[in-house]
C-alpha cells in the first residue's frame, strides 16, 4: 500500500483530501489503481465515441470537457469531472481554470472555422493547452489525449498513436512525451505533433 499514491516525478501529486476520493476499496497497490483507471477510461472513450453527432461547439464546451473526465474516471474517483481547487506543480492557478479553459475552447473553434493550422496541429495545440491548464486533480494527460483524439476524428483525421504505448508508466516513452510537452511550452509544437503521430 505504500506505493499506491507514489507518482512519477513529472506527474501531479494528489492532495490528501483528493486521495480520500478513491471509491474502490479493493485498490491497495499502484498497479490496481492503474488497472481500475484504465478500465474506466475504456468505458469513457466508448461513451465519447458514441456521441459523434454532438455539434462541435458542444464538444468544445466546458460541460462536455468535464463530463468526459467524469466518464473516464468517475468509477474510481469521487472528484472526477470536478475542477481542482488547489495549486499544483504545473497548471494555471485554480481560480483561472474556468476562464483559461473557456479561452482555449473559443480559440480552438476559431482555428477550426478559419483553418488557422493543419488539422493535426489544431488537435495537438488543443491537447497541449488543455494539459497546461491542468483543470482536474489527476488524469489530465490521459483526458487531454482522448479529447485531442476526439477532435481529430471529428475533423476527419485518424486518432493519434501518442508514441504507440502506455504513457502512465515511467520510462523512455513517457520521458519523450514530457520532453515534447516542454518544447511546446517554449512555442515549438513540432516535437509534440511528431510524437502524437509516432
Amino acid at each position: 500500500m505504500t506505493d499506491l499514491f507514489h507518482e512519477p516525478e513529472d506527474a501531479t501529486p494528489l492532495e490528501p483530501h483528493e486521495r480520500d476520493g478513491l471509491l474502490q476499496t479493493w485498490i491497495t497497490h499502484r498497479r490496481d489503481l492503474n488497472q481500475a483507471e484504465q478500465e474506466n477510461i475504456v468505458v469513457g472513450a466508448a461513451w465519447a465515441r458514441g456521441r459523434r453527432r454532438v455539434p462541435l461547439e458542444r464538444m468544445l464546451g466546458q460541460d462536455f470537457i468535464r463530463t468526459l473526465h467524469k466518464r473516464m474516471f468517475g468509477d474510481v474517483w469521487k472528484w472526477a469531472g470536478t475542477f481542482r481547487t488547489t495549486q499544483r506543480n504545473i497548471g494555471v492557478e485554480s481560480y483561472r481554470i474556468g476562464m483559461d479553459l473557456a479561452s482555449l475552447l473559443t480559440d480552438v473553434l476559431y482555428w477550426v472555422e478559419n483553418e488557422t493550422f493543419p488539422k493535426d496541429e489544431i488537435a495537438v495545440r488543443f491537447h497541449h493547452r488543455l494539459v497546461a491548464i491542468h483543470p482536474f486533480p489527476n488524469g489530465n494527460g490521459r483526458h487531454a489525449r482522448l479529447a485531442a483524439d476526439l477532435l481529430i476524428e471529428r475533423l476527419g483525421g485518424e486518432r493519434f498513436s501518442w508514441g504507440g504505448g502506455t504513457l502512465a508508466d515511467v520510462g523512455e516513452l513517457r520521458a519523450r512525451y514530457v520532453e515534447a510537452l516542454r518544447a511546446a511550452d517554449n512555442h515549438d509544437i513540432a516535437p509534440l505533433r511528431d510524437f502524437a503521430r509516432t
